[in-house]
């Protein structure tokens, strides 16, 4: 490893907020805008995402010698394509009505944007502590982002949090936009600005005590 490449700490705090893949990144933007009406789909969501670019990036860097460079895209793919199936048929098997309430969503997690930039840039240089940190870092990230937008959109649209009621309806009455598309890119950005700021705001912070320390 070189000694400029991050280390699996760095990979992996990273992948929660520093690097998150939908609030820093903007990758993912098909499934966080699409499941995120709920908890459950938009956890579901996240599970199988996560399964995959898990186990992706440790097969990916099991094999990052033997990876020759016009083939590595092809070999993400096949790899990627092989753990979507097996989360696909689990979740068909087991957990038939989240399966079909999600439909498409789960096949086309094999052209996500996060799982093929992490064999990219991690675990196709990397070893596999490192790739699997990384993996687990980016998968708790998404995490974060899909449970943060699906709480918003959830309570303000249906008054309820995993099916359950927080907000009885003669107490708050439910916005049914936050259940619709709209909703999604209303709440999206929103957050989005609200981590920009904060980040805006620490990163002053910073520079105005290393400006005291200084002086």
């Amino acid at each position: 490893m070189s000694a400029s490449e991050p280390t699996a700490l760095e990979r992996f705090l990273n992948g929660i907020l520093p690097e998150n893949p939908i609030y820093r990144q903007l990758l993912g933007m098909c499934p966080t805008l699409a499941v995120t009406g709920a908890m459950k789909p938009a956890m579901t969501m996240v599970a199988a995402t996560a399964f995959v670019l898990i186990a992706a990036n440790v097969i990916i860097s099991l094999i990052r010698g033997l990876l020759k460079p016009h083939l590595r895209i092809l070999v993400f793919t096949l790899t990627i394509a092989t753990f979507v199936t097996i989360a696909d048929r689990f979740l068909a098997a087991y957990v038939y009505e989240m399966s079909k309430q999600l439909g498409s969503y789960i096949p086309l997690i094999i052209v996500n944007c996060i799982i093929i930039s992490r064999c990219e840039i991690c675990a196709s240089k990397q070893s596999v502590g490192v790739a699997l940190a990384d993996a687990v870092g980016m998968s708790l990230g998404f995490g974060l982002a899909l449970g943060s937008i699906a709480t918003v959109r959830e309570i303000l649209g249906a008054g309820q949090w995993f099916g359950v009621t927080v907000l009885p309806p003669d107490v708050w009455p439910s916005w049914g936009i936050m259940a619709l598309p709209p909703g999604a890119f209303l709440t999206l950005g929103l957050l989005l600005a609200l981590v920009n700021w904060i980040g805006q705001r620490r990163a002053e912070s910073l520079a105005l005590r290393e400006k005291q320390s200084k002086g």
